[in-house]
């Protein structure tokens, strides 16, 4: 019983630790062609964080080195920017 419960626990180690945010970087160039809310949802999934004022929405998703932020006026994504932790 003991072997199956660390194997359970190994095996979601594993999974969590390959679905970790990747970097700044990475989703910055994932997301190099995206226009739009439904694309940008369909590459990264739902964001970290969220908020809306009026047409104006920003969505923030947690990178390994800081976060990038996503500027969206309807439906359309605006801009994006890169902030927190700058590694030499």
């Amino acid at each position: 019983m003991k072997k199956a419960a660390w194997g359970v626990a190994l095996v979601l180690a594993f999974t969590l630790t390959g679905c970790g945010a990747g970097s700044k970087q990475d989703i910055v160039k994932k997301t190099a062609k995206v226009s739009t809310k439904a694309e940008l949802e369909r590459m990264l999934g739902k964001p970290d964080n969220f908020n809306k004022l009026g047409p104006v929405e920003t969505w923030t998703y947690k990178a390994s080195d800081g976060e990038v932020t996503f500027l969206i006026t309807g439906d359309t994504v605006q801009m994006q920017a890169a902030t927190g932790e700058k590694k030499n």
